[in-house]
């Protein structure tokens, strides 16, 4: 590798922009950041919920209009992705609603029937696009749902039902705000009485004035602590549908005589297949996730460097950045981010690359990665927040409120922890191969070397794997869930040590590719001390496993404080590699002069 020296701090920031975002940046991630950076969508203080609703669509249909192609942006993960990165930090409830239009629902309908139907009226916003799977009663077991679709042989078309009150559809924004608007609805195809399994049927359920169409009862949900949406409980009675409302498929043909026909034979291969816009979802509210964590490190971080605080001796001002107490959170949260945004970079290239063969792997890595990146996320973020004191509480700081906001990503695409469940049973039945232990021995590791503290974290991938296999084989015969409780605790231990693992892996990676020495020395620091975090975690099994000796445990305290305090010097470069919108920092009073500050305060 040929080193390249820099000349000066701002280079060093603009390599950290460039490893962050990729060689695609300017195609990829700066339309978004320009769009998203004006006065359209700055921080309005004082509005009601209902007023932050109307004011998302508005701002929904000013990113529709400013899109060359808004309808390939479904198909296009590289950019879509990108948008939410960018788009939660100025609007949480825009960012969601535009997920649910772009991804969920736009794309569920290219997916299906490509060049089949007229989007155009989703171009333009004409209509809102919205997704209606679970239901009150079936949430993390969606594919038992039981609105139906019923064939009407009279009339080749649907009657669309809702048969019950835990069948109503759960939560997705259809109130009349936002004027038109269409959902994707799952439900089961039933004809002459025999049930096919789940479906996406069209159904149009507000014309343009916001009024519901018969047979379309919606019941506004009281306010949640998250993004303000307006979510709804929604259920159908006799609504009738034309038999082109179907999304047909790969997972089931049905023709106008009512003969249905599917390639997948089981029902629960067709309803994932049918619903295979989640999946994309995930890699979606993972990016929104690492988007405004890195907006509130960055806020965060500003706010460090200027607020001066009482020093070690009498009469003596230091900024905040400079107490350990206060700079080793921010920078383990800073290698944290930088690992967690480098992951999604290698998921997202994973998705978009990889064939049929290595679908179902890939879903499964971009399940686990989600979950992690928006617990992360809240983990960050809370830091960020209680190092700015009452300051971070304010809203317009661009923290509390994206804070709160974040906790719909946990939930939302799959809830995280059930969504580890399901990841764990599957790589402890045959989809998964740890890695083989190393050949360097316990007392020859280091923990200054990037690659021994990679084999640590492997070693505790396959402690945690063998001991859940252990509790799998042993566990209570012939009473399945006795025996999964019993396995499901060290299951869960394999899935996280199995992402920490890959997001150092990425991180390290990352370093590896660096040309100059400085950039590459600093990125190293960065993955050591995001690795040392989960070693000290798993010391206790290491030692006893024989991969690390007594003085590993002594050193790992040194080890650490080594890290931290060669990184403070870099702490605002490495945070303002995070390229955050300049506009929207601008406007945060915390980062002004208390008098400026206090004349941005409505009074």
């Amino acid at each position: 590798m040929t080193d390249t020296h820099l000349d000066s701090l701002e280079e060093m920031t603009g390599c950290f922009k460039r490893i962050l975002f990729g060689p695609r940046a300017k195609q990829i991630h700066e339309p978004w950041r320009r769009l998203f950076d004006g006065p359209r969508f700055a921080f309005q203080e004082g509005l009601s919920p209902q007023e932050r609703i109307a004011l998302s669509y508005e701002r929904l249909r000013f990113v529709s209009e400013a899109m060359a192609d808004p309808v390939g942006l479904s198909s296009d993960i590289e950019s879509l992705t990108a948008m939410h990165e960018w788009a939660g930090v100025v609007d949480a409830g825009m960012a969601t609603i535009a997920s649910i239009h772009w991804n969920l629902h736009i794309g569920s309908l290219v997916d299906h029937d490509p060049g089949g139907r007229d989007l155009s009226p989703y171009a333009r916003i004409e209509s809102v696009g919205t997704f209606l799977c679970t239901e009150l009663d079936h949430g993390n077991d969606a594919a038992s749902l039981e609105t139906t679709a019923r064939f009407e042989p009279e009339t080749s078309g649907f009657i669309l039902e809702t048969p019950s009150p835990g069948a109503c559809k759960w939560m997705p924004n259809t109130s009349g705000a936002g004027g038109a608007k269409n959902a994707v609805v799952a439900a089961r195809l039933v004809v002459d009485n025999v049930d096919h399994g789940v479906f996406l049927f069209l159904t149009p359920l507000t014309d343009r004035a916001g009024r519901h169409y018969p047979g379309v009862e919606v019941r506004p949900l009281p306010q949640t602590a998250s993004a303000p949406v307006d979510h709804c409980a929604t259920s159908f009675h006799g609504v009738r549908l034309p038999f082109e409302a179907m999304l047909q498929g790969e997972q089931g043909r049905l023709s106008r005589d009512g003969t249905f026909v599917s390639a997948l034979g089981n029902p629960r291969k067709r309803f994932l297949k049918s619903i295979k816009r989640v999946h994309a979802g995930k890699l979606c509210m993972s990016a929104y996730s690492l988007g405004v964590t890195r907006h509130a490190l960055a806020v965060a971080m500003r706010h460090s460097h200027r607020r001066l605080t009482s020093g070690m001796t009498t009469g003596r001002k230091v900024s905040l950045i400079e107490h350990r107490s206060h700079h080793a959170p921010l920078l383990a949260a800073v290698a944290t981010t930088y690992a967690a945004t480098l992951l999604h970079r290698e998921v997202v290239q994973r998705w978009t690359s990889s064939g049929e063969a290595e679908r179902e792997e890939t879903e499964r890595l971009a399940a686990v990665t989600k979950a992690w990146i928006t617990w992360q996320a809240r983990t960050v973020m809370t830091e960020c927040r209680e190092r700015c004191g009452a300051q971070g509480l304010l809203l317009s700081n661009g923290i509390a409120y994206q804070l709160a906001a974040n906790e719909g990503t946990v939930t939302a695409e799959g809830d995280n922890r059930v969504i580890w469940v399901k990841a764990a049973g599957e790589m402890l039945t045959g989809g998964f191969t740890p890695t083989p232990p190393s050949e360097v021995s316990a007392g020859s590791r280091s923990l200054e070397n990037s690659d021994h503290l990679q084999e640590l974290l492997a070693d505790i991938e396959r402690i945690w794997h063998s001991r859940a296999r252990s509790r799998l084989r042993n566990g209570r015969r012939g009473d399945p869930l006795a025996r999964w409780n019993g396995t499901v605790t060290p299951a869960l231990q394999l899935v996280e040590a199995h992402v920490h693992r890959l997001a150092a892996e990425a991180l390290l990676g990352a370093a590896d590719k660096e040309p100059d020495s400085h950039v590459r020395a600093i990125l190293e620091q960065l993955h050591r001390l995001f690795a040392l975090g989960q070693v000290k975690a798993h010391s206790g099994d290491l030692l006893a496993g024989g991969h690390i000796t007594s003085d590993h445990i002594h050193q790992l305290f040194h080890a650490e404080e080594e890290l931290i305090e060669a990184l403070v010097p870099y702490a605002l470069q490495l945070t303002e590699g995070f390229a955050v919108l300049e506009g929207v920092m601008a406007e945060h009073p915390m980062l002004h002069t208390a008098e400026t500050a206090a004349e941005m305060v409505p009074v």
